[in-house]
């Protein structure tokens, strides 16, 4: 599979706000309650990326996979962000990385998770539901610590805090 990674611009936010939707959908639909994916939910994504791409700053890491100039996948790193219950054990958080089902298995994930993470010691949150990631994550040195949340927005869905 023939594909480019590049770091998006803000014309892209509604290219990005469309790929995040249609990775969750295919995700995280199981655990999400009917009607969870409208357009209010597709207008908010296409916000936080305007907001996102929008912004100059250093310490994010966004990068865009496409195939023949569709949307493939795409990965966001950038500084940790305490919950009310922690500060953060890492300085580094990956807050993103979701490729389409049809690129799955290609390679696709490690380049962007390369392209915005690399070596570096950081925390992500993924669902403990979600084998594929976890097999993924594991291979890229993290493991659990024990933590987890859940999102007021998305109550179904629990979230394990992994490091390396």
């Amino acid at each position: 599979m023939a594909y480019t990674i590049r770091r998006p611009a803000a014309a892209d936010a509604p290219a990005l706000a469309g790929l995040h939707v249609a990775t969750w959908q295919q995700t995280y639909e199981h655990l999400l309650p009917e009607g969870f994916f409208t357009e209010e939910h597709r207008r908010k994504r296409q916000g936080m990326w305007e907001h996102i791409l929008g912004q100059e700053r250093e310490d994010f890491e966004v990068r865009l996979a496409e195939q023949d100039g569709e949307p493939l996948g795409f990965a966001f790193s950038g500084p940790s962000v305490p919950t009310a219950k922690s500060v953060p054990p890492r300085e580094r958080q990956l807050f993103c990385l979701y490729v389409l089902q049809s690129g799955h298995g290609t390679g696709v994930g490690q380049d962007l998770f390369n392209g915005v993470l690399g070596e570096e010691a950081a925390m992500l949150w993924v669902e403990p539901g979600n084998p594929r990631a976890i097999s993924f994550y594991r291979r890229n040195g993290f493991e659990f610590d024990g933590t987890e949340q859940t999102d007021p927005g998305t109550p179904r869905i629990v979230e394990a805090r992994m490091l390396r």
